[in-house]
C-alpha cells in the first residue's frame, strides 16, 4: 500500500512539474511575441510617423512619411517581412492561450493589411488619403494629445514644412481617380487650405504659440492652393474611372473585412430577409401612431404600397420634433445625461470613469462622408480623449436641402446616434478596448467588432426600457436599424450588380424611408467605399446571434452587465476570435454552435 501511495505521489508530482515547466515555456513565448510586436510597432512608427501620432505615441510628431511609390514598396516590404517573421520566430503552440489569441490578432492583421495593399491602388485612385495626411496630422494632436501645448507646437511647425513634400509626391501619384471621390477630395482640401489659415489657431490657447504655428502653416497654404489646381484640373478633364469594385473583388475583399464567415451572397440573402421583417415592425408601430398624428384621416389600404406610404407618412409627421441647424451640436450633447443616467439604472455596463469623450463639431476638411464619426482615444495616450463629432449642415447648402438633412437627423434620431456613436456604443466599447493589457489588443482592431456592437446597442437599449416606450423612439430605432441592413444591400448590389443611383435612390428612399438628401449622401458613399457598409449589418448579425446564444444557454441565470462586460473585455477582436473567450467568462463549459 505504502508503495502505491509513493507511486501515486511521484506520479502527481512530475505532473505538477511537468504542468510548471509547460507554464513557464508560455511565458517565455508570450514575453517573446510583446518583444516582437513592440519591435515591429518601433520600425513602423520609423517607417509611418502618422500612425504612431493615430495611436497616441507622439515621439514623432516632427515627422511626417512621404507617400511616394518608392516609400509604398517599402511600407508593403516591411508588412510582409513582418508576416513572415511572426510566423517563423514566434511558436505558436508554446504560447498560452491569451498569447494565442494575440498571435491570431496580429497575424490576421498584417495578412489583411498586405491583401488590402496589393488590391487597393489607393494612393493612385484616392486623394482623399493625401487630405488625411496633411489634414489630420496637425489635427489629432492638437485635439487629443495630453502632452504639453509647447512641444506639440514645436514638433508640429517641423511637421508641417514636410508637407510641400507629400503635396507633390500626390501629384505624382494621382493617375484618374473617379469622380466622385475627387468632388470629395476637392472640397476637403479647401476645407484644409481654410483650417491652415486659420481654423488650426482654435486649438491653441496661448497666442505666442498660436502665432508660431499659424506661420508654419500659412507658409505652406500655397503649396495647398497649388494642389486644389492640380485637383481641380483633373475634374475639368471629364474623364471617368469605374468606382466599382465588380463582384469577384467585392467577395474576396469582404472575407478580408468581416472575418466572420459569412460570405457576400448570403450576406445579402439575410439583409433583404431583415428588410422585410423590420418593414414589417414599422408598419405594425405606424399603424398604432397614424390616428393621434392624423385624426380623422383614414389609413392607407394595408398592402405593400399602403403600408409603406402608412410608415413615411408617420415618420414625416413626428420629425417636426427637431431642432434647429445652428442648436445641432448643443441638441445632441443635451442626449448624453438621459442616455448615462439610464445604462446606470439599469445596470447595462459599467461607464468608463472619468468620462473623457468630448462631442464636437466636424472640421470641415473631415466632412463629406458621415453626418459623425466617434475618434477613440489613441490607445497609446492612456490620458487622451475620444471625440464624438457632429457634422452640421454645409454652409453651401440650400434651405430645402438643410430642412430634409434636420427632418432626417430629428430629435429621436440625435438620442440613436448618440448610443451608437458614444454611450454604449463606440465610445464605452473603444475605452473597454482601450484598458485590456495586451497592446496588441489595444493597437489593432476590427471595424466589423466595433460597428456590430454599436448597432446592437441601439435595439438593446429601447428593449431595456430606455425612452418609456415612446412609439416614436422605438420606429425611429427601427428606421436607423434598417439603414444598417440596407447599406448591405447597396454595397452589395452596387459593386456588384450595376445598381444605378435611380435604383439605389429608390431602395433608400422608398425601402428604407430615408429623407432624399440623406440618400443622395449614402449614394455617394458607397461609391467612395467598398465593404464598410457591409460591417454594420454583419457585426449586428454576429452581436444579435451571440447575445441569443449565450441567453440560451445561461438560462434564468443569465445577467446582461456581466454579458456586455463579457464581450468587451477582450479588445476590439476579429469577431471569429470572440465566441469562445465569452463563453469561458461565462462560466459555460462548451458553446452553442
Amino acid at each position: 500500500m505504502k508503495l502505491k501511495l509513493i507511486a501515486c505521489g511521484l506520479f502527481f508530482f512530475s505532473m505538477a512539474l511537468c504542468g510548471a515547466a509547460m507554464f513557464n515555456l508560455q511565458q517565455d513565448e508570450d514575453k517573446k511575441l510583446v518583444k516582437f510586436f513592440d519591435a515591429m510597432l518601433e520600425d513602423e512608427f520609423k517607417l509611418r510617423p502618422m500612425v504612431a501620432t493615430q495611436l497616441g505615441d507622439h515621439r514623432f510628431d516632427d515627422k511626417l512619411e512621404n507617400p511616394s511609390k518608392e516609400n509604398r514598396e517599402l511600407w508593403k516590404q516591411f508588412y510582409k517581412s513582418s508576416l513572415e517573421k511572426l510566423r517563423s520566430q514566434i511558436k505558436q503552440e508554446l504560447l498560452s492561450a491569451s498569447g494565442k489569441v494575440d498571435f491570431k490578432v496580429l497575424e490576421s492583421n498584417l495578412d489583411r493589411t498586405l491583401w488590402l495593399q496589393e488590391f487597393n491602388k489607393t494612393y493612385e485612385n484616392d486623394p482623399r488619403v493625401y487630405n488625411e495626411l496633411i489634414a489630420d496630422s496637425l489635427y489629432l494632436p492638437l485635439s487629443q494629445s495630453t502632452i504639453p501645448e509647447e512641444k506639440i507646437v514645436a514638433a508640429l511647425v517641423s511637421r508641417v514644412a514636410l508637407v510641400p513634400k507629400v503635396l507633390q509626391s500626390a501629384k505624382e501619384s494621382i493617375k484618374n481617380p473617379p469622380k466622385v471621390i475627387l468632388n470629395t477630395a476637392i472640397k476637403q482640401n479647401l476645407g484644409s487650405i481654410r483650417f491652415y489659415k486659420k481654423g488650426i489657431g482654435e486649438f491653441v490657447k496661448n497666442p505666442d504659440l498660436k502665432t508660431r504655428l499659424l506661420e508654419a502653416t500659412n507658409k505652406v497654404v500655397p503649396s495647398l492652393e497649388s494642389y486644389q489646381d492640380f485637383l481641380q484640373d483633373f475634374a475639368k478633364k471629364g474623364g471617368e474611372t469605374d468606382w466599382r469594385i465588380g463582384k469577384e473583388q467585392f467577395k474576396l475583399k469582404l472575407v478580408h473585412e468581416l472575418q466572420t464567415g459569412v460570405a457576400a451572397d448570403e450576406l445579402l440573402r439575410l439583409a433583404e430577409l431583415e428588410m422585410v421583417t423590420v418593414t414589417h415592425e414599422m408598419y405594425v408601430i405606424a399603424r398604432q401612431l397614424w390616428s393621434g398624428l392624423y385624426p380623422g384621416k383614414v389609413l392607407p389600404v394595408p398592402d405593400v404600397k399602403g403600408k409603406n406610404e402608412t410608415i413615411a407618412k408617420v415618420l414625416e409627421k413626428l420629425s417636426e420634433k427637431r431642432g434647429k441647424p445652428q442648436d445641432l451640436l448643443k441638441d445632441t450633447r443635451s442626449t448624453v445625461k438621459k442616455i448615462q443616467s439610464f445604462i446606470t439604472e439599469k445596470n447595462i455596463l459599467t461607464l468608463p470613469q472619468p468620462d473623457r469623450c468630448q462631442i464636437l463639431e466636424m472640421p470641415e476638411f473631415q466632412r463629406g462622408n458621415s453626418v459623425a464619426y466617434l475618434n477613440q482615444a489613441p490607445p497609446l495616450d492612456t490620458n487622451a480623449s475620444s471625440v464624438y463629432a457632429i457634422s452640421p449642415p454645409p454652409s453651401d447648402w440650400d434651405a430645402n436641402t438643410v430642412l430634409s438633412f434636420m427632418k432626417e437627423y430629428n430629435s429621436y434620431m440625435l438620442q440613436i446616434l448618440t448610443i451608437h456613436e458614444a454611450y454604449p456604443g463606440h465610445y464605452v466599447q473603444l475605452e473597454y478596448s482601450n484598458k485590456h493589457p495586451s497592446k496588441i489588443r489595444r493597437v489593432l482592431s476590427s471595424g466589423v467588432f466595433a460597428e456590430g456592437w454599436a448597432v446592437y446597442t441601439e435595439k438593446m437599449m429601447l428593449d431595456e426600457g430606455y425612452g418609456d416606450q415612446d412609439s416614436g423612439l422605438r420606429i425611429h430605432q427601427l428606421k436607423w436599424y434598417l439603414r444598417a441592413v440596407a447599406n448591405a444591400v447597396l454595397d452589395y448590389q452596387m459593386h456588384c450588380n450595376n445598381m444605378t443611383d435611380e435604383q439605389a435612390l429608390d431602395l433608400l428612399v422608398n425601402r428604407a424611408f430615408q429623407t432624399k438628401g440623406e440618400a443622395l449622401g449614402k449614394i455617394i458613399r458607397s461609391k467612395q467605399s467598398s465593404c464598410q457598409l457591409s460591417t454594420y449589418f454583419a457585426g449586428a448579425v454576429f452581436f444579435n446571434n451571440l447575445r441569443s446564444d449565450a441567453q440560451n444557454a445561461k438560462g434564468e441565470t443569465f445577467n446582461l452587465k456581466q454579458y456586455h462586460e463579457a464581450v468587451l473585455s477582450h479588445g476590439t477582436l476579429p469577431l471569429n476570435l470572440l465566441r469562445d473567450l465569452v463563453w469561458v467568462d461565462l462560466g459555460l463549459e462548451k458553446r452553442v454552435k
